[in-house]
């Protein structure tokens, strides 16, 4: 099909913008005709890398090009991340042009070759990250590179010390303040509004930022956006904690290691978190949020993201070592991985868990409040709010006596108001096939399944268990739920698992 050459052709290296309402997540990217003369002066193809300016303020975009009346020859269409970005105004003209050269490009390259990166090195690749400069792909060579090496203390300090400088910091007038962390691949495990309550009813500073899901069906940041809104700014995080002296929001929103966020969010496509970006991740947010004691609950489990004590211990270390360096006391616990904690697994399911142990309501959870209050009780130890082996005895009577539940109400208010978690429109119940014993849960399978039942994206969605490992079980007896906010996903979730009847493996007494 031919197109009409406009009859006044636009300047050189500049292009009419056009919104084209095209989502690609994160990712800034435009389109251009294939004939485009713009795009035939500066030789591009499809998938390179180029700069749009309107005015002051400009963008990097991946390019893809078109070959039919999609676009005439004189406009660039932007997809909504691009667009939102530039701020364009309608009928804008943007320049359009290859970009600078990413320098700091090569220091990813000498990684994927093997090479440790510096702090010089390290904070270019970080700059440019932050900048928005570097493509997925560009993204997935670095991240994929450093899983593809072993730890060095000195190399994951200078990524810590990077990422931390390159996002504001928080610092507050009490000389404790506490915080804890999960590091993640344990479906379920709410533990952190338990703890966060507890915590700051006791009188801890705890100022909670949390993460969304990287490879799980939620993070503690999804399941606590069903309560009460997570994404406050700075000025409204410390408004809250000056108030009620915690609270738990998405570290995204504040800008504190904003690096972190675009990491995760290629993390969570690749299925990847190395060790040293892991703690990189935990401590620099932690750093940020000006924590001076942080409790790291690491869950051991054979489908765990840590599978052995032996991981454990040396995670355990790399966190308190690279911790050291910058002055934060750190306290790893190991706990039990082995299987889900809690009932639900998904936003609005694990928010009801942890509700339901807040209200002390007859069928809570009891493994999910055991563990709130092991590490709530351990916070507090390390806080100074209980002597050491009475932590636990504290924090169980500040949960059971209703403190704990009046300040986590307290906090959802400060944060914008509390509201009820969601419920899903379609549930389907999968049996016992044959009695016996509940001998193991694989994990991730499981979290498998929650996911493709929509979660966390969809919030009410993902999966209720009826049974834990070391349960008898007899034909026909229920042992989870699945729920949906659309048939189709659903319908996904009960192909895998029925394609996997060993993720929850049931063998004769």
């Amino acid at each position: 099909m031919t197109h009409p050459v406009p009859a006044n052709p636009a300047p050189a290296h500049r292009l009419r913008a056009r919104r084209l309402g095209v989502e690609t997540q994160s990712e800034a990217v435009v389109f251009m005709h294939a004939d485009c003369p713009v795009g035939r002066s500066e030789g591009v193809t499809a998938r390179t890398q180029i700069e749009v300016r309107d005015g002051a303020r400009s963008i990097i975009a991946t390019l893809y090009l078109v070959s039919s009346d999609m676009l005439a020859l004189d406009e660039v269409g932007l997809s909504e991340v691009a667009w939102r970005r530039l701020g364009v105004a309608p009928d804008a003209t943007l320049h359009v042009a290859h970009p600078n050269p990413l320098d700091s490009m090569s220091a990813v390259r000498a990684k994927v070759y093997g090479h440790r990166l510096d702090l010089l090195r390290l904070k270019a690749i970080v700059a440019d990250v932050v900048a928005e400069r570097y493509s997925d792909v560009q993204l997935a060579a670095f991240i994929t590179a450093f899983s593809a090496q072993p730890p060095q203390l000195a190399e994951t300090v200078a990524l810590t010390r990077a990422m931390l400088e390159a996002g504001d910091r928080l610092a507050w007038p009490s000389p404790i303040v506490a915080d804890k962390h999960c590091v993640g691949g344990l479906p379920g495990n709410r533990t952190t509004p338990l703890v966060v309550a507890i915590a700051a009813a006791a009188g801890l500073v705890i100022p909670k930022t949390s993460s969304r899901a990287i490879t799980s069906p939620a993070g503690t940041a999804d399941a606590m956006e069903t309560m009460a809104p997570v994404d406050l700014d700075l000025a409204a995080m410390r408004a809250v904690v000056d108030r009620e002296g915690g609270c738990i929001v998405w570290g995204g929103s504040v800008r504190l290691s904003p690096a972190d966020d675009i990491f995760i969010r290629v993390e969570r496509a690749l299925d990847l978190d190395s060790e040293a970006q892991l703690v990189a991740s935990v401590l620099s947010k932690k750093l940020a949020a000006g924590s001076t004691h942080v409790l790291l609950d690491l869950p051991v489990g054979p489908t765990a993201k840590v599978r052995t004590r032996e991981d454990a211990e040396r995670l355990s270390d790399q966190l308190v070592a690279v911790a050291a360096e910058f002055g934060m006391i750190v306290r790893p616990v190991l706990t039990d991985g082995s299987q889900p904690v809690g009932y639900g697994i998904g936003p609005a399911l694990e928010a009801h868990d942890v509700l339901a142990v807040l209200r002390g309501a007859a069928g809570a959870p009891q493994d999910l409040r055991e563990r709130a209050v092991q590490l709530a009780g351990g916070v507090l130890e390390l806080g100074g709010k209980a002597a050491p082996g009475s932590g636990a005895e504290s924090a169980a009577a500040i949960l059971d006596d209703g403190r704990a539940l009046a300040k986590f109400m307290a906090i959802c208010e400060a944060q914008g108001g509390f509201r009820e978690p969601p419920v899903a429109a379609f549930t389907h119940m999968i049996e016992a096939v044959r009695g016996g014993v509940l001998r193991a849960i694989d994990n991730r399978l499981l979290a498998r399944v929650a996911k493709l039942a929509g979660a966390p994206r969809a919030k009410a969605a993902g999966v209720m268990l009826h049974a834990k490992a070391g349960d008898s079980v007899e034909p026909g007896q229920p042992l989870l739920t699945l729920h949906g906010e659309s048939p189709g996903e659903l319908d996904y979730a009960l192909s895998f698992a029925a394609a996997n009847p060993d993720m929850l493996l049931v063998r004769p007494r």
